[in-house]
């Protein structure tokens, strides 16, 4: 699959906001915000790569060369209806949080946060924009995409991160994972993407990807 340059025009303030716990606070200097999100924009190099393959949901298998069985955990329960699973990595790349790095040694730790807070924002919006692509080529073939869904959410352990990576082929785009199936870059997406034949169940895609997650208490949860 070709590598796909997601363009990063404006980040969204009030997701930068979710994401660094400030979203209650009325009180903050647009400065910082406004800071945060310029430098982001400047230094991130997003990429995408993902791989198309049919999906076998009786036995929840992604039917890849190596065929990767999937937990009967909500992961499998979200892709009961999908014929094919798109399984994608995203990245903005090292250099914001080399920056984020710069600023927590020079003690300057709430534009740090920011910054980190933008980047995530950033990456987010890159893997939107590779998730539409995809979706526009899945209409055309007669697919419906759902939400794409990440190892370490709704219990799908994220030691299946290596295998994601592969399937991806996320080495294309500078992406590994650490011996803990920690992301690096840091600021990476991977996921998978149910592609499913009827247009109807397209609506549960509708519905929040925090409904699916069970850390009720994360500061970057969506009411």
């Amino acid at each position: 699959m070709p590598i796909y340059n997601p363009i990063i025009k404006n980040l969204d303030m009030n997701e930068l906001k979710r994401y660094s716990g400030l979203t209650k606070c009325t009180e903050f200097p647009q400065s910082l915000l406004d800071q945060a999100c310029i430098e982001a924009q400047i230094v991130s190099k997003p990429k995408a790569i993902w791989e198309i393959y049919d999906y076998d949901p009786i036995s929840s298998t992604i039917l890849s060369p190596e065929p990767l069985h999937l937990p009967p955990t909500v992961i499998s329960k979200h892709l009961a209806n999908s014929q094919k699973v798109v399984v994608i990595a995203v990245t903005i790349g090292t250099k914001l949080e080399e920056m984020v790095s710069e600023y927590f040694t020079k003690n300057e730790y709430t534009l740090g946060l920011l910054l980190d807070a933008a980047g995530t924002t950033a990456v987010e919006i890159a893997a939107d924009q590779a998730c539409e692509l995809i979706k526009q080529q899945a209409n055309k073939e007669g697919y419906s995409p759902l939400f794409r869904f990440s190892p370490g959410y709704g219990q799908w352990d994220i030691t299946v991160q290596p295998q994601i990576l592969s399937l991806a082929h996320a080495e294309d785009i500078n992406i590994t994972a650490t011996s803990s199936c920690m992301l690096l870059p840091r600021k990476s997406i991977t996921a998978v993407i149910g592609l499913t034949a009827t247009v109807c169940n397209a609506e549960h895609d509708q519905d929040s990807k925090c409904d699916q997650c069970q850390q009720v208490n994360c500061l970057a949860r969506k009411d």
